[in-house]
């Protein structure tokens, strides 16, 4: 924002002698007679330094200058700061919005990649129907890796529990005790999926 003192080229604190010099130099520098071929621009700029130092030469008018261009600053700066607040509220909507966004699709992604591994597809046809439907090739492979995993693990979960035990040599609170290892080592399906493999909370 450019005050009266910065256009006689003075600080907001410059004495009265320092003013009077400071727009000498600048009626001299910007005299019509000194400008030719720039006489319109000349004819301006001496007119801004004959304004400014009309009221800063004046205590009185310089007092009220100093007065409300401080309050003006202030405002001002507020406005600022409200603005640069709302800007950075919008950026923070628009990241929030994208990471939205960004959650959806890898949910649906991650649906489309199960429902073919429990059709009984391998990993390569889980990462050409991910790619398929416009998902990045990082991220369709490690979709698609460790969906291919999990659905290994629950495969093999299910063929251990389908098995035959053999007599457990023991009493009935051992057999309890095998079943409930068993759950510990091979978790709900989903638990492990969201948990484990993606680290995604849902």
């Amino acid at each position: 924002m450019t005050t009266l003192y910065a256009t006689l080229g003075v600080q907001a604190d410059a004495t009265l002698d320092e003013i009077k010099r400071a727009y000498r130099r600048a009626a001299m520098k910007w005299h019509p007679d000194r400008n030719l071929g720039r006489e319109a621009e000349a004819h301006a700029a001496f007119q801004e330094v004959r304004d400014a130092y009309a009221i800063l030469s004046d205590a009185e008018q310089r007092q009220i200058y100093d007065e409300v261009f401080e309050r003006e600053m202030q405002r001002w700066q507020a406005e600022q700061e409200a603005q640069e607040e709302q800007e950075r509220a919008a950026q923070r909507e628009a990241q929030r919005a994208a990471q939205r966004a960004a959650q959806e699709q890898y949910e649906k992604m991650v649906t489309i990649a199960m429902r073919f591994a429990d059709d009984g597809h391998n990993r390569d046809v889980l990462f050409g129907v991910l790619l398929g439907r416009d998902c990045e090739a990082e991220l369709a492979a490690r979709i698609a890796d460790s969906v291919s995993a999990l659905q290994a693990s629950r495969q093999a979960s299910a063929a251990a529990e389908q098995a035959p035990q053999p007599a457990a040599a023991g009493s009935a609170a051992a057999s309890g005790h095998d079943t409930t290892e068993r759950h510990r080592r091979h978790p709900g399906a989903f638990d492990s999926f969201w948990h484990g493999l993606f680290g995604v909370r849902s």
